[in-house]
């Protein structure tokens, strides 16, 4: 006997090489075994669209022209959407086509437990929450000399690039604090902005977009990821970094506390390039022992405590329930 199809709409591709790429890739994967699948940007997408059993959307608004074609041509067959952060905290308020992607779907998922609290209080008890994951990956040994930081991230205004560059600035006669940033220009103007922090301070290198694996690469090599989005439904470099042994100064937003947790010490407030650069020296210091203190240590210690979460297996496990609940309540 076939089996049964499912499609997973995506806003990107992998030309992308983003978080919406990364989970749909994954996802198809996590489902091969117990299903036909395939990724596409809009549905439908082809003859073989009448054969799907489930959708499963990435992001409410973009992928909402997909989500009312199934609706209207399969409206009793699985439909589950995936919030991104721009869907929870910004397009679900305002956005026409994101709420009646919600209205649509007869599930919801978000990517960390905080992003629950954000939907409408109609949609949350068909809503659950799912983390991300990733493989674990070896703690590489990491220079004494000085405090190598990365960034990773496109850059647009959604990852608030602005506050690592203002802290760059202020950092900019400290040599012990080396800073590299991965990611393409999705905006142009902040592309420039790079370059020229790149030529006024020499300790910060703008790499633009790299392969996934020469960025885990640079995750795992690195003492610290910065973090800054000002918006996040739950960052995948986040579990990479977790999951490479690498700790996290993260903007405190909820995407981030909810994948990071309410306790965890690293946090700094969204665009406060001070207080990055507070932690950032505190860490440089310890490491080259002129400051005597654990925040490295500690860091790390709360960040393995979560990589747990975040496993392949537990993704997995979740997903293929969400899928098997959809064909059971809709065949």
């Amino acid at each position: 006997m076939q089996k049964p199809s499912v499609v997973i709409v995506s806003p990107a591709l992998a030309a992308a090489n983003n978080g919406n790429w990364q989970t749909a890739r994954r996802w198809a994967g996590f489902l091969s075994q117990n299903y036909r699948t395939r990724i596409t940007l809009q549905w439908p997408d082809g003859p073989t669209s009448k054969q799907d059993h489930v959708m499963l959307a990435l992001h409410a608004r973009r992928s909402a022209p997909s989500v009312q074609a199934w609706a209207q041509a399969h409206p009793q067959r699985g439909l589950a959407v995936v919030l991104t952060g721009t869907d929870l905290y910004r397009d679900i308020a305002v956005d026409p086509a994101a709420q009646q992607s919600l209205h649509l779907a007869q599930r919801l998922v978000v990517l960390q437990p905080l992003g629950l609290q954000s939907l409408p209080a109609e949609h949350q008890a068909k809503a659950q929450a799912i983390f991300q994951s990733v493989s674990t990956r070896q703690t590489l040994s990491k220079t004494q000399r000085h405090l190598r930081v990365v960034m990773v991230g496109h850059l647009r205004a959604e990852k608030s690039p602005q506050t690592l560059f203002e802290a760059v600035h202020l950092l900019r006669d400290e040599p012990s604090i080396l800073i590299d940033h991965i990611g393409a220009a999705s905006d142009a103007a902040l592309g420039q902005q790079a370059q020229a922090t790149a030529a006024a301070c020499p300790r910060y290198r703008w790499l633009g977009a790299l392969p996934h694996a020469a960025t885990r690469g640079y995750i795992q090599r690195a003492h610290l990821l910065v973090h800054t989005s000002a918006m996040e439904g739950g960052a995948h470099v986040l579990m990479e970094a977790v999951c490479s042994g690498t700790p996290v100064l993260a903007s405190r937003i909820d995407g981030n506390v909810g994948m990071l947790g309410k306790g965890y010490v690293g946090y700094f407030e969204p665009g406060d390039a001070a207080g990055l650069v507070s932690l950032l020296r505190a860490c440089a210091a310890e490491l080259t022992a002129s400051s005597p203190g654990n925040w490295l240590a500690t860091l790390q210690a709360q960040c393995a405590s979560r990589a747990h979460l975040f496993a392949p297996q537990a993704e997995q496990t979740a997903l293929l329930a969400l899928v098997r609940e959809l064909i059971q309540e809709t065949s």
